[in-house]
């Protein structure tokens, strides 16, 4: 981290059965833009270098952090103590950074937590009226997995479209974002693509993309943790 500031949690929320939403107080004068991240670390002893990149959720004029964290128990690490805090404790978080930014009209692209960059940059666009010509495609193992299902189906009706790659499903469509699934559902490739998930899903994502005709430069990405 370069620059750290405390901040305290004042709501601790289940979004799913492994992903918190947590919110913090926010330093005075901390901006950010959506779609960044930032290195957070718990204020507490023995955990305070254990710092662990997760995305801003909030918007940047809400007057609190939100962080939407996904729970990683059998790693016995950084999530599992986060899933433990209490409202009044206090995480540390380090300057903004990131690489997913909003560049125009195109399709967001997610595979599981990797969907958290997009949830403040398409909350931005809906409070300035401006999903228009955007989508997103978010691929989840289970039913279960899936991350403020509700909240993008309101935002964007049809255009917001899911599917699952564990299990049958009677709500969304089954199978992987793969060239074939892409070929399927995308009319052009002459437009921006937000990608962000696990980094081999990254990788297929942008390869495929890519033979599909896509212009590298449109193509913006960041790897989840």
């Amino acid at each position: 981290m370069s620059k750290e500031h405390k901040v305290t949690i004042k709501e601790i929320e289940a979004v799913t059965r492994n992903v918190g939403r947590f919110v913090t107080t926010k330093p005075k004068d901390f901006e950010f833009r959506p779609g960044q991240a930032t290195e957070v670390a718990i204020a507490k002893e023995g955990w305070m270098d254990e710092k662990r990149p997760f995305t801003f959720t909030s918007l940047p004029n809400d007057p609190y952090l939100e962080f939407t964290i996904k729970i990683y128990p059998e790693r016995d690490g950084v999530t599992d103590r986060l899933a433990e805090l209490q409202v009044g404790e206090e995480l540390i978080i380090g300057e903004p950074w990131g690489a997913i930014e909003y560049q125009g009209p195109g399709v967001f692209i997610a595979g599981g937590a990797g969907i958290t960059p997009f949830i403040s940059i398409l909350r931005d666009l809906e409070k300035k009226d401006k999903l228009e010509g955007n989508r997103l495609l978010f691929s989840n193992e289970t039913e279960d997995d899936v991350i403020l299902a509700g909240e993008f189906r309101k935002m964007l009706g049809e255009k917001a479209l899911y599917t699952v790659t564990g299990e049958t499903s009677a709500t969304y469509q089954e199978g992987r974002i793969d060239k074939e699934f892409l070929t399927g559902e995308i009319d052009h490739f002459d437009q921006y693509f937000y990608v962000c998930g696990p980094p081999e899903m990254v990788e297929d994502v942008k390869s495929f993309l890519s033979d599909l005709g896509a212009d590298e430069n449109q193509i913006i990405h960041e790897q989840a943790a």
